[in-house]
């Protein structure tokens, strides 16, 4: 059993599974016809299973906790939005990376949220195997349940290295999903929050 934490950093964790992906990954070094034991490769099992730990670290964080701990009663009725945050994940049908931004809405019911607790959610749902839909959905519904705001919006657009190195191989191709709960069902209000985010605001 995984220990929960709100949000903390890989390094305080025990990473005794470590040996146990590490053999894993040299395992699939040599399958693939390379040389483990070459001067390039020879610390290449750890580093990979290191970082793989580290990306899949969602797994071992609570997002629902990230946002109780900072929450606080407030009259502001009004949109908060957060734009272009930074986003990496993993897709979970090839293991390779999708990154792109985030970009999501409330409107507060009585309660806001320490602003830089929306990027941490995020990043706890992205450092998971993922699809984008479900990242979307997992994104949007935390905040819903656990703010109760009046609404809530969540856009991603992301580019995925299983499209553009492999398989089709279109680099330039922009994945986007969406996600509405509350006010934001409402066209007019769904529209604005739209603009607002395509918006170059100076």
């Amino acid at each position: 059993m995984h220990f929960m934490s709100p949000y903390k950093n890989l390094e305080e964790y025990n990473l005794e599974i470590t040996d146990e992906v590490k053999s894993r990954y040299s395992s699939i070094i040599d399958e693939i016809g390379e040389d483990v034991e070459r001067e390039g490769l020879v610390k290449t099992p750890e580093r990979a299973a290191k970082a793989m730990l580290f990306l899949t670290q969602g797994y071992q964080q609570d997002a629902v906790e990230i946002l109780k701990g900072a929450m606080f009663k407030e009259s502001y009725d009004d949109m908060v939005i957060i734009k272009d945050i930074e986003l990496y994940s993993l897709c979970e049908h090839h293991m390779l990376p999708f990154f792109g931004k985030a970009h999501i809405a409330y409107i507060p019911n009585g309660h806001i949220v320490g602003l830089s607790k929306i990027p941490r959610v995020v990043d706890v749902f992205a450092r998971r195997l993922q699809v984008q839909e479900r990242l979307t959905h997992d994104i949007l519904e935390c905040i819903n349940n656990t703010l109760k705001p009046k609404g809530v919006a969540v856009v991603i657009e992301a580019s995925h290295m299983c499209m553009m190195m492999r398989g089709v191989q279109k680099q330039n191709s922009v994945t986007t999903t969406s996600g509405f709960r509350g006010q934001f069902e409402k066209i007019e209000t769904r529209n604005e929050f739209l603009k607002l985010i395509s918006a170059k605001l100076s």
